[in-house]
């Protein structure tokens, strides 16, 4: 870890905390930076989805399966593909399917796979949803150029990897 040396001002990250010591490291206060980035972002997105009354991991899903069209997938390729990882997708798609905006079937090839589909209702719902979740994002990382927004995908792009190859 890189040591670092202590600024003659708080960051603005010590300051959002009321941490009045540096950091040990720089590398920790960047994980402690993203924790924090994390943390606010899923808070805004979980304030923009409640007029619908749905949650950031619902949306996920509904997401997952609108992408993957007519043919849905297998519950277990859903938890694989989110971005929130939950032990209890198959309680979320309990929700979803209780709602109306999920068709959950067995397999007729293999009876132990249970497929999912985004139904009408639930396409409606993401056609309602996607005008404030685009104009969010498009908002949220406004004040970085294409070229910093790029150079932010990679560098978390880096991290992710060498997190998944530990």
């Amino acid at each position: 870890m890189t040591k670092r040396t202590p600024a003659s001002r708080p960051s603005a990250l010590q300051a959002e905390i009321g941490q009045t010591r540096p950091f040990g490291s720089l590398g920790q206060e960047a994980v402690l930076g993203m924790i924090r980035t994390t943390d606010i972002v899923l808070r805004r997105i979980t304030h923009l989805l409640a007029p619908y009354e749905i949650t950031s991991q619902q949306y996920n899903v509904l997401r997952i399966l609108r992408g993957a069209g007519e043919d849905g997938l297998p519950t277990l390729a859903i938890a694989d593909r989110m971005i929130e990882r939950t032990p209890g997708v198959t309680r979320l798609i309990d929700r979803l399917v209780a709602k109306g905006w999920v068709i959950r079937e067995r397999s007729t090839d293999d009876r132990r796979r249970v497929d999912c589909t985004i139904s009408r209702t639930g396409l409606d719902l993401l056609a309602a949803i996607d005008p404030t979740m685009n104009r969010f994002d498009e908002d949220l990382l406004g004040m970085l150029d294409d070229d910093e927004q790029a150079t932010l995908v990679a560098l978390l792009d880096r991290v992710r990897e060498k997190l998944d190859d530990d």
